[in-house]
């Protein structure tokens, strides 16, 4: 069994599918679909707000989660209003929430107003939805920036620090990851990580791992704490799964 092999089982039930390009129904049924795979189901499946409630018909009796995006992709909406729509996802049945936090407002200086956003909509989603924060890491720019983000999220009552929306200044890099699992650590392991954005090919994913296994111990990322949001990765880890698969069931007759 080759070490890509191992990365790819791994990875599979880590797996966000998101359909976030074009607010159409037909691509959030494709996800739904591709969710529960002949290798075992993925981890969540990531939707506009508007496909939440048919998402969540749609895997009502799978063990697939249904997350919706929240303050997205700019982060700019006012608290109020962004509480609004996140008591609408969990009235929808959104298992999980990912959060853009005020990113422009937080360079700009005004870090109470981002925890203080953030804090406020996990006064809404404990014990409802898990709160994945996403930190647009690309506009944060360093890694001084995005730990000392990554710690305001935390005590801001973040159940996940995601890297990116996807939409903006780029996506997922090594070094924001190492950054936000650095500050993960300090906090004791009790938060999730997620990357994504830019991430497209099983090694590159596997990558993500390996420096969570380094930086939390190699029994820490389960889907509860760890997450890749890339649902180009799904046909890459299926076909390596299955060619491995298949190799070794030859090795065996």
């Amino acid at each position: 069994m080759t070490d890509l092999f191992l990365a790819a089982s791994r990875l599979l039930p880590l797996l966000d599918l998101t359909s976030l390009n074009d607010a159409r129904d037909d691509d959030m049924l494709r996800l739904c679909r591709a969710a529960m795979t002949p290798a075992g189901p993925v981890a969540a499946v990531c939707v506009w707000p508007q496909f939440v409630a048919q998402a969540k018909r749609m895997l009502a009796d799978k063990p697939v989660r249904v997350a919706g995006v929240a303050n997205f992709p700019d982060g700019r909406a006012e608290t109020d209003l962004v509480v609004t729509e996140c008591r609408a996802l969990l009235q929808d049945g959104a298992d999980e929430i990912d959060l853009v936090m005020p990113y422009e407002a937080w360079l700009a200086g005004e870090r109470d107003r981002a925890r203080d956003l953030v804090g406020a909509v996990k006064a809404v989603t404990a014990g409802r939805a898990l709160l994945k924060v996403i930190l647009e890491t690309g506009a944060l720019g360093n890694a001084e920036n995005i730990a000392a983000a990554s710690r305001d999220m935390i005590a801001a009552g973040a159940d996940f620090l995601k890297t990116s929306s996807g939409k903006r200044h780029g996506g997922a890099t090594l070094e924001a990851a190492d950054a936000m699992l650095r500050v993960i650590h300090e906090a004791g392991g009790r938060v999730g990580f997620k990357a994504a954005g830019g991430v497209r090919e099983v090694a590159q994913a596997a990558e993500y791992l390996e420096l969570a296994d380094q930086r939390l111990g190699p029994d820490w990322a389960a889907p509860e704490r760890f997450r890749i949001g890339a649902s180009s990765l799904l046909d890459e880890l299926l076909e390596d799964l299955s060619h491995m698969e298949f190799h070794t069931g030859e090795d065996d007759q």
